[in-house]
This record gives structure tokens, C-alpha cells and sequence, in this order.
């Protein structure tokens, strides 16, 4: 385990508790990423991603990749583990999806940035509604983590779950947009089971 990865679970351990269980997974040519899971007051539960935050995002086009400088991050998704439907049964099936998206930018040079989607390529969990997720803004349930420059911070980015058609809303109205219809219309973004915004 790296320093930098020491320093990420203590800060996640330091906001969220002592996780509760946690898994590994490690794609070809990629370092380990796991995936630790928080239990919080009530039916809330928390992953969180370790290891995306060991090297920086670089961008693709770069002709040589910055082993120091770039952005650093680190995904929380947060759901009702108790929610009615059949997802809820299912939830830790999330985690292998998790691990997917925090090794892309190792595997696809992808730079994940508040605002973004990222698309699974299938549902987030079995039997769930959500294909992909839109990234949404750092330091609210964990706060940045510094480090020693030139190293920037490590941003823990929420994970919002997107049905297939607020994805495509999304990718022609914008994030803020589709968050302002989720604001307006009560969304509940933990609720495992939940349906579409209307998006007419």
C-alpha cells in the first residue's frame, strides 16, 4: 500500500467510520483497486473506492504522463440499503462496477471531473435502473486531502446514479441542468429502486 493510499483510508475512515467490508479487484495492467463499504446511521450505505488516487489523471493527448502533477480522485456512492425493489438485495454487486470506473483513467487515460458521465456498459448492479453515473462536486462527505506539492489533492467526487434517459437528457441539456430537475422534483439519488425524473 502506498502513502498516498495510507493517507486516503485514513481520511475515508476519519469521515465515514471503520468500513465494514471491503473487496480487491485488479484488471491487466492496472495497480489494485478496492472498494470499501461504510455502513451510516440508518439503512445508509457508502463505497469508496481506493487506489484510483495512487497515480494522477493525465490527459491522453499529453506526449509524456506526469508521474506528480494532475488531478487526483477517489469515488463515493452512497445509497438506502433497505429500500424496497429488487436492487436492494444486490447492492454489494456494485463494487466490481466501482473498481471499473476508478481504474479508467489507468486503463483509458479518462480524467473523471465533477460534472462528467461515466458509463457502465451495463446496469450498476444487477436488475438496477441506473447505466451510468454523473459525477458531482468534492468536499462534502469527505473533505480534499492535500498532499505535498507538487502533488494536488485528493477530491473524493459523489456518484450520482443516471437512468438511460437522464443520461441522454444530461448529454444535451448539461449536469447542472439535469440536478436542477432532480432539486425541483424531490429526488431521492440514494434510493436504489427509484424511477427517472420526468424530463418532459
Amino acid at each position: 500500500m502506498s502513502d498516498v493510499t495510507q493517507l486516503v483510508e485514513a481520511r475515508l475512515i476519519t469521515a465515514l467510520g471503520e468500513p465494514d467490508a471491503r473487496a480487491a479487484v485488479t484488471f491487466v495492467g492496472t495497480d489494485r483497486i478496492e472498494v470499501l463499504r461504510f455502513r451510516a446511521d440508518g439503512n445508509v450505505v457508502r463505497y469508496a473506492t481506493l487506489g484510483m488516487s495512487d497515480h494522477p489523471m493525465t490527459d491522453p493527448t499529453a506526449a509524456v504522463a506526469d508521474q506528480l502533477r494532475g488531478p487526483r480522485a477517489e469515488l463515493v456512492l452512497t445509497v438506502r440499503s433497505g429500500a424496497p425493489g429488487p436492487g436492494s438485495a444486490v447492492l454489494d454487486e456494485v463494487l466490481r462496477p466501482l473498481a471499473v470506473l476508478a481504474a479508467s483513467p489507468q486503463v483509458e487515460g479518462v480524467v473523471v471531473t465533477p460534472g462528467a458521465s461515466l458509463d457502465l456498459g451495463g446496469p450498476l448492479w444487477p436488475g438496477a435502473p441506473f447505466t451510468s453515473v454523473l459525477v458531482g462536486e468534492p468536499g462534502g462527505l469527505v473533505q480534499d486531502l492535500e498532499l505535498i506539492e507538487p502533488m494536488e489533492p485528493v477530491r473524493f467526487l459523489p456518484l450520482l446514479p443516471m437512468t438511460g434517459n437522464e443520461a441522454a437528457w444530461k448529454r444535451v441539456h448539461g449536469a447542472g441542468a439535469l440536478q436542477d430537475r432532480w432539486l425541483r422534483h424531490g429526488t431521492d439519488l440514494r434510493d436504489p429502486a427509484r424511477s427517472g425524473v420526468p424530463l418532459g
